[in-house]
């Protein structure tokens, strides 16, 4: 009774995985664009927002302890349970965290092209590239971290690389955002933000409950399948931004928009269908492989 209770258990950690990464993935963005539609301009401070919500996730960090929910009748394989060297895991943390703040930052270039001459779109271009090589490469690393040095197959192993990454990039926004000046003009930005002060606020404020949402889908996803079929989801979510836009900021669905959200449903659904197809294959590799060791069982007693 156990396989199938954990089965469903796994079924349901990722339809879980699936929603916080699309629904994190598509309100943040949407909200950093009312941010810049209404008068925001300081790309530190929604850099700042998108990894400062990590508080938030600490409840569940002591909830899903391990030290706090083993029991002393429980014995522990010491040898499989050591935890890596602390310099490895600073490390790790750091490197993850500076990563995030550079692809934080190219995503600010990215929402903030909006009414600008449109020779500066090459750079726009070259940033889209940026981001997504920076991302890509980060999915991919946080899956050979999970794997190489972390070994620990816990949610609590998630909440703690989202945690310290998060905290990391918090800390260098931080420094970004006082050494630049842009923090002489946040007052400023807040009188003159379209919809007032209150909104400003709970814009930031959400933008960052988001972001931690999306991105323990992410890390959940990563953690329980893959690298790349996290990074399919997450353009599953792409199409669904441009739609919301048209509705609650009345864009103008052109060309460009409509030929994007194809090529991004192509790409989901092409990678589907071969998830589909090797599914089956292995399937059906399977009973051939049982019902050959059953034959050769038969063989045997007689």
């Amino acid at each position: 009774m156990k396989l199938p209770r954990l089965k469903h258990y796994k079924w349901w950690l990722r339809v879980a995985a699936y929603s916080f990464l699309v629904a994190g993935q598509t309100t943040a963005t949407l909200l950093g664009r009312l941010y810049y539609d209404q008068g925001g301009n300081s790309k530190w401070m929604e850099t700042f927002v998108q990894s400062a919500g990590f508080p938030i996730l600490l409840p569940l960090l002591f909830f899903f302890s391990p030290s706090l929910r083993s029991t002393p009748s429980t014995p522990l394989n010491t040898s499989s349970m050591k935890s890596p060297p602390f310099y490895t895991l600073a490390f790790l943390y750091l490197g993850f965290g500076l990563m995030l703040t550079f692809n934080n930052l190219i995503q600010y270039r990215l929402e903030n092209m909006i009414g600008v001459p449109k020779g500066k779109y090459v750079i726009g271009f070259l940033c889209t590239i940026g981001a997504s090589a920076t991302y890509s490469l980060d999915l991919s690393s946080l899956q050979l971290s999970f794997q190489r040095v972390i070994k620990d197959e816990t949610f609590s192993a998630v909440l703690d690389m989202q945690i310290y990454a998060s905290f990391f990039t918090t800390c260098c926004c931080l420094e970004g955002l006082f050494a630049s000046g842009e923090w002489k003009l946040l007052g400023k930005e807040v009188e003159n933000y379209g919809k007032g002060r209150v909104s400003y606020m709970m814009t930031l404020i959400w933008t960052a409950v988001t972001c931690q949402i999306s991105s323990i889908g992410m890390l959940g996803l990563i953690f329980e399948v893959s690298s790349l079929f996290s990074n399919v989801i997450s353009t599953f979510a792409l199409p669904v931004v441009p739609i919301l836009a048209v509705i609650l900021f009345h864009d103008k669905m052109d060309g460009v928009k409509v030929m994007a959200l194809l090529l991004a449903v192509w790409g989901f659904l092409s990678y589907m269908y071969q998830h589909y197809l090797d599914d089956s294959k292995s399937m059906v590799n399977k009973t051939s492989t049982n019902e050959a060791s059953g034959t050769g069982a038969v063989i045997d007693v007689c």
